[in-house]
């Protein structure tokens, strides 16, 4: 071997050994992220012509009622966990439903996340409400907003707020 070539692997050698020596960067600590928010039970709505021409389509795929009243226009089906409503009249368009407080299956819970709540986070991340939730309220209560490409997103909660943890105070009680 060469001196020029000793002295060029002894340097190597040399920085390598120095930059494994060198203690670690630390690696900057995440703040906590923030719980997931808990939507509730989802559900499509759909806005249907014929309340009865659209339930006999929807129980050819086995979507069996569940709920609702059709003298009043409206139904709910289900197949499995997935459910849909059927409504005639009562609204413009198909919108997603999302019910805080009720299982899949329309059970109430016992703790979730309040509509009161939904609507103040999702007001903090920028997007506002075309109908907003009375926050000083404490019973059933809804707000909607419109995603980017118009389509209504229900947030409708059927019972009311949910009871606090011992010792602690409900979302937004003073």
């Amino acid at each position: 071997m060469n001196t020029l070539a000793a002295l060029s692997l002894a340097a190597c050698s040399l920085f390598t050994g120095a930059f494994l020596a060198q203690e670690p960067t630390p690696t900057p600590t995440p703040a906590p992220a923030a719980p997931p928010l808990q939507l509730g039970a989802f559900s499509v709505s759909l806005a249907v012509a014929d309340l009865q021409a659209s339930k006999a389509f929807y129980e050819k795929l086995d979507f069996k009622p569940v709920g609702g009243d059709s003298a009043q226009n409206w139904l709910v089906l289900q197949n499995g966990t997935t459910t849909i409503g059927l409504f005639q009249g009562m609204f413009p368009k198909n919108m997603l439903t999302f019910n805080p407080g009720w299982s899949s299956s329309k059970e109430a819970l016992k703790q979730f996340q309040d509509v009161r709540e939904l609507q103040s986070k999702l007001k903090a991340r920028g997007i506002t409400p075309v109908a907003e939730a009375d926050e000083s309220s404490v019973g059933v209560a809804h707000f909607v907003v419109v995603d980017p490409d118009g389509n209504p997103i229900l947030f409708d909660q059927h019972v009311p707020k949910p009871a606090a943890p011992s010792g602690k105070q409900a979302a937004g009680e003073r």
